[in-house]
């Protein structure tokens, strides 16, 4: 450069410098014109590394900056063979520590780029990443230069990046041969000057910024790019998608806004491409069905008469003439239709998208983020991928129940509905591809919702069943969001048609212990949702999951001491289902262990038991629940637990709408089952004496029932006998006994049924019950005396002469009576004559049982038991006080209440406190004596 040239462009004020960098371009274009390239060469060499590279020296640093614009100006056109070496120099010059050399670094390559063009495309990673810099500046002056630059270094992207070439490339003007072929391969297209192959390394470093000013420049440069349409950045989305979830937390209003918009972008770009590739594999099945179609034709023509084969080559021939000119037409929504569209390009039909890949960092973002947004965003994309590419999910099935189940519980409701649909689709999903599985194999009986045990056949209980399960799993995902939405379809693979077998790649184990964990979830509708999941898994497939040696199995037997009753039934549903598709092994292991969950937690068989047992018989046997616990009763040496289980069982048998048929069943002695079942139930009822005696009642073994009554005699009556055959009585009014009441009008044909129930009247204390039961007997007494007052002169020793000819009353014969006793009814004579039920037998069990639970409270419940003795006989002396009495007139005078005296009061030991439910005893005898004293 000239002497002047050099002094100005050193000077410290700019408009020395400007012109300067006037009189050098006038220089260079005087080289440039008389093809002087050596001293151009110099030149721009001089400005690099005289001025721009004089970091000690701002004024020249200004100068050099300056000088290289003007020489850019100045080539035009021929300034792409020096970018090389005034490009990096400008670069260097962005990361200046003076604001004013930032600036005119911005000045300077506007200037350059806006002459360069295209070519500076061959710069852009270093041009990008000094303007991610300068995006988040200090000073506003550098932040406004850097913002113009970097507006025309994106019109100069968005014009040419998708196919500028260099001018600097030279393309060979032939191609290579290829020996084997004995072929020439067409020459290979020059690459252009922007690659998205080696930006995205560098977008990759720059997106985890944290400086909102950066994040927006980064936010706006992906949704250029996007929007070039050959670029195809969305085939890159995975390796920076993260980065713009994480921008989603963003507090910056306008990144979020920005992000938000592009996140949506791509995602309606990928649903886009899974159209047009779903329409040509469509399209291409579609081509082949019709060439079969068509082959097929051809045949039976050649093989027809030859006018008949003449008119179908006519219409095939129309017929393609038809597909030609809707192929020419160029309507999309036809030639996705038509066969002969597979051979024609659709923009988006190539693009690979990687979605496992994106959905990995969806499930990875589910677990990790917190933030409302963050989550919101990735399970609307998961729930777009069932419409995307359903088949691809089945790999992260078990890691989005993990995460998807617990976000149904979240406090933002927006979460929480997004949560509910993703379920939704990924259940219907699965369930969808079970039916395509069961229709391909053909199973016999698909109809069923559950599949019958090996080697077993659905009873009609069971069937009834098993229709229930499926309403109960239906509710429990309808309560969940599923109302309204039909069963979503799968979407068929892209590149071939399905399988004749679909495959259901799906981790049971990993699923399963993952639904398993949500059982510690503290809200209801999350566990709720992890049993509905594990219902129909082990639908799908009830031999690889929820074995008796699963870790599983205790996880389900504790959730039945789940607060919710929600979750309780469902979890019975879930053990139900286990144990009708396994063998009498597990369903025996089932109760056994259902009922040491039971003596271990009493508070559970307290709020629970009812329930458990109503919910196992509505979708299990009921008999077969009954048979079984009773054979595992019976053999309990825990007497205690046993006769409170006895009592909930026996409670739940006559009064759950569910044991109606059991009823029915035991009411029916003259079957070998019904015999079978009573002798079974009866041998683990022996455990409890009121039980006992309400199961006689049931099966209408008035006799036996009665033996029972003097054996109670014998017994000493504790408070918690009192009150059982207290609710026993009250039960005695309900429908269940409407037949028991009714047989009461028959004196002479049950003649033991009034024993029966002037016994319990007899060991009742004059209560509300005594009272109901006395009401009833004085009720029918009228008739009972008719049939009963004319044959009292029997002597005792005559009893069973008496019997005989009761029982003989209503029969047809009058054959002589044998030694054994018999029942009321004669339609049963034959059947205990045949000794079908050992009815002493029984009895003698029942004592043992009696005198076995004595036994072991015989020393610590001495003393109980005679408080209880004390409390009773004084609440019954006080009920049998004369002003009572004397305000009673439904006494007879001559009865055991009048004439009974006080009995002297039992000495209780000083060591022994009388137990807490004896209170009970006297608040209801108290409560007694007061409602009559109102009467």
């Amino acid at each position: 450069m000239d002497v002047n040239i050099q002094k100005a462009l050193n000077d410290k004020l700019y408009d020395k410098r400007k012109a300067g960098a006037l009189e050098l371009e006038g220089l260079i274009r005087d080289c440039l014109a008389h093809q002087d390239h050596d001293r151009i060469q110099a030149i721009v060499h001089q400005l690099c590394h005289d001025y721009a590279y004089a970091v000690h020296q701002p004024h020249a640093r200004n100068g050099g900056l300056i000088g290289l614009a003007a020489a850019s100006i100045a080539l035009g056109s021929e300034v792409a063979r020096y970018l090389e070496e005034i490009v990096p120099p400008v670069l260097a010059c962005f990361s200046d520590q003076d604001a004013r050399v930032r600036y005119y670094a911005c000045e300077s390559m506007y200037n350059i780029a806006k002459v360069a063009k295209g070519e500076i495309l061959l710069y852009f990673n270093q041009v990008f990443d000094a303007l991610c810099k300068l995006a988040a500046d200090s000073e506003l002056s550098v932040k406004n230069g850097a913002e113009l630059l970097d507006r025309l270094v994106k019109d100069i992207v968005a014009e040419s990046a998708a196919s500028y070439v260099s001018i600097l490339e030279t393309p060979p003007e032939t191609g290579s041969y290829d020996p084997t072929k004995g072929e020439t391969s067409p020459p290979e297209e020059p690459p252009t000057a922007f690659s998205l192959e080696r930006f995205i390394p560098l977008l990759e470093e720059r997106i985890d910024v944290i400086n909102p000013y950066t994040r927006t420049f980064l936010v706006a440069w992906i949704t250029l790019l996007d929007s070039i349409p050959d670029l195809e950045l969305v085939t890159y989305l995975p390796r920076f998608l993260g980065g713009l979830f994480k921008f989603l937390s963003d507090p910056n209003t306008d990144v979020h806004t920005a992000t938000q918009a592009t996140l949506d972008r791509f995602l309606s770009e990928i649903k886009k491409i899974a159209r047009i590739r779903r329409g040509i594999a469509e399209s291409a099945r579609t081509g082949g069905a019709d060439k079969r179609r068509n082959s097929g034709l051809s045949i039976r023509s050649g093989a027809s008469v030859q006018s008949e084969g003449d008119s179908i080559a006519a219409d095939s021939s129309a017929i393609d003439d038809t597909d030609t000119i809707s192929m020419d037409s160029g309507s999309v929504t036809v030639d996705d239709e038509k066969p002969g569209s597979a051979n024609d390009w659709i923009p988006g039909q190539d693009v690979r998208v990687d979605h496992a890949k994106i959905l990995d960092i969806l499930v990875t973002f589910l677990s990790d983020s917190s933030d409302e947004e963050i989550q919101l965003t990735t399970l609307r994309w998961i729930d777009s991928f069932f419409d995307i590419c359903p088949e691809d999910i089945m790999a992260f099935v078990p890691r989005l129940l993990s995460h998807v189940l617990p976000n149904m519980s979240h406090d933002v409701d927006s979460v929480r509905q997004a949560a509910n649909r993703v379920n939704t689709s990924l259940m219907n999903y699965i369930m969808t591809l079970s039916e395509e599985l069961h229709r391909s194999e053909n199973t016999p009986g698909v109809q069923s919702q559950f599949p019958p045990a090996p080697g077993k056949d659905l009873s009609g209980i069971e069937r009834k069943d098993t229709n229930l399960s499926s309403r109960l799993l239906k509710t429990a995902i309808r309560d969940h969001g599923t109302e309204g939405k039909d069963t979503r379809m799968p979407t068929p693979a892209e590149d071939q048609p399905p399988s004749p077998h679909p495959n259901i790649d799906l981790d049971y184990q990993a699923a399963v212990n993952a639904l398993t964990l949500q059982f510690l979830n503290e809200h209801e509708a999350t566990r709720v949702a992890a049993i509905a999941w594990l219902i129909m898994l082990h639908r799908m497939a009830p031999g690889k999951i929820l074995s008796v040696e699963d870790g599983t199995f205790p996880a389900l037997l504790k959730t039945l001491s789940d607060p919710s009753e929600a979750v309780v039934t469902r979890d019975l549903l879930l053990l139900s289902q286990i144990s009708r598709n396994s063998d009498d092994s597990y369903f025996t292991s089932f109760m056994v262990n259902l009922l040491k969950l039971f003596c271990t937690d009493r508070r559970l068989l307290e709020t629970r038991g009812n329930l458990i047992i109503r919910q196992l018989c509505l979708t299990l046997s009921p008999e077969r629940i009954y048979r079984t616990m009773a054979d595992c009763l019976e053999k309990d040496e825990d007497v205690e637990f046993a006769s409170i289980m006895v009592q909930n069982l026996n409670n739940n048998l006559i009064t759950a709408p569910e044991l109606a048929d059991l009823r029915r069943r035991l009411r029916n002695l003259d079957t070998k089952d019904g015999q079978s079942f009573f002798v079974t139930l009866f041998k683990s009822w022996c455990h409890n004496a009121v039980a006992t005696f309400s199961l006689c009642l049931l099966a209408q073994a008035y006799e036996q029932a009665y033996h029972l009554l003097q054996i109670f005699a014998d017994m000493e009556m504790t408070v918690n006998m009192l009150i059982q055959i207290d609710k026993l009585v009250q039960l005695l009014e309900s429908p269940v006994f409407t037949y028991l009441r009714i047989q009461l009008l028959e004196p002479e044909k049950y003649p033991h049924l009034y024993k029966c129930l002037y016994g319990l009247l007899m060991l009742l204390p004059q209560s509300s019950a005594f009272a109901a039961l006395k009401n009833r007997l004085n009720s029918v007494s009228p008739i009972g005396y008719l049939h009963i007052a004319p044959r009292t002169y029997v002597s005792s020793n005559s009893f069973n002469h008496l019997r005989q000819k009761s029982s003989e009353a209503g029969a047809l014969s009058s054959q002589p009576s044998p030694a054994v006793s018999s029942f009321e009814r004669p339609n049963r004579l034959k059947a205990r004559e045949e000794a079908g039920v050992k009815w002493v037998e029984l009895l003698d069990r029942f004592k043992a049982s009696q005198e076995k639970a004595r036994r072991p409270q015989s020393v610590p419940g001495f003393g109980e038991d005679a408080a209880a003795a004390a409390a009773a006989l004084q609440d019954k002396e006080k009920l049998a006080t004369p002003e009572v009495l004397s305000k009673n007139p439904n006494l007879r005078p001559n009865s055991a209440a009048s004439t009974r005296g006080s009995a002297p009061p039992v000495q209780v030991p000083a060591s022994h406190k009388p137990r807490s439910s004896l209170s009970n005893l006297g608040r209801l005898a108290g409560g007694v004596a007061g409602r009559r004293t109102k009467k």
